[in-house]
């Protein structure tokens, strides 16, 4: 039976390979953008999908740009995979980094599920919060993203017990260093080269998150941490 998901994060990375996953099977793909532009841009990727303009940076702003979109009255899966990151040591990082990524990372992701609920708790459905290793361990320079991946945990971990009476499941995906812009990004911010074959394949968290969201109706994987394997 053809599902339907709401996914951020969608244009590249381990968004863009769960997306691709569900697409190839048929379902239906409704893709967070943060403007007209880039929403029509992320549903361009995929054939059926759409794409609705929500800013997460601006989580006050999600209300209104759900309430302009035709969204379905049924959601099976809402799939958090949008997140930024800003390293720095404590004694460096300026409020606005903390500001960013706890916007972004958790205040966003809290915002949009309150919002999708009531259509995901009609389909009885599952709400997927893609994580981060940092969300179970802090090192240093990685204080504000960790902190915003730690109150991700909190809010997955409440809302399961706050969702299980209506059927919905909540299910959270820990990867680690996976071959992503992101981790681009981080190797930039660390003054490293960048060598995606030393890390984890999208495709192989998208494998986890599949696995998730298709396990039957009387189980739950409530955690799962995905690791690289040995080489």
């Amino acid at each position: 039976m053809t599902q339907t998901h709401l996914i951020t994060g969608a244009g590249s990375g381990i968004g863009l390979a769960i997306a691709r996953r569900l697409a190839d099977r048929g379902d239906r793909l409704i893709l967070v953008g943060r403007s007209r532009t880039r929403a029509d841009e992320l549903a361009a990727l995929l054939p059926g999908a759409e794409g609705v303009a929500a800013d997460l940076r601006h989580p006050d702003s999600l209300a209104d740009a759900l309430a302009a979109t035709a969204l379905p009255d049924t959601i099976d899966t809402v799939i958090h995979g949008a997140g930024i990151v800003e390293l720095g040591p404590v004694a460096q990082l300026r409020p606005s980094a903390w500001i960013d990524q706890l916007t972004v990372n958790l205040v966003a992701a809290a915002e949009l599920t309150r919002l999708t609920l009531p259509a995901v708790r009609a389909a009885r459905g599952q709400v997927l919060f893609v994580n981060s290793g940092a969300g179970l361990t802090a090192h240093p320079d990685w204080s504000a993203y960790a902190a915003s991946k730690h109150g991700l945990k909190a809010l997955a971990d409440a809302l399961r017990g706050e969702e299980a009476s209506h059927g919905v499941r909540v299910t959270t995906v820990y990867p680690g260093r996976t071959a992503t812009p992101m981790q681009e990004e981080v190797h930039r911010q660390e003054g490293r080269a960048y060598d995606p074959a030393a890390f984890i394949d999208p495709e192989s968290v998208a494998t986890t998150v599949l696995a998730a969201l298709d396990l039957p109706r009387d189980a739950l994987v409530p955690d799962v941490s995905v690791r690289p394997g040995p080489r």
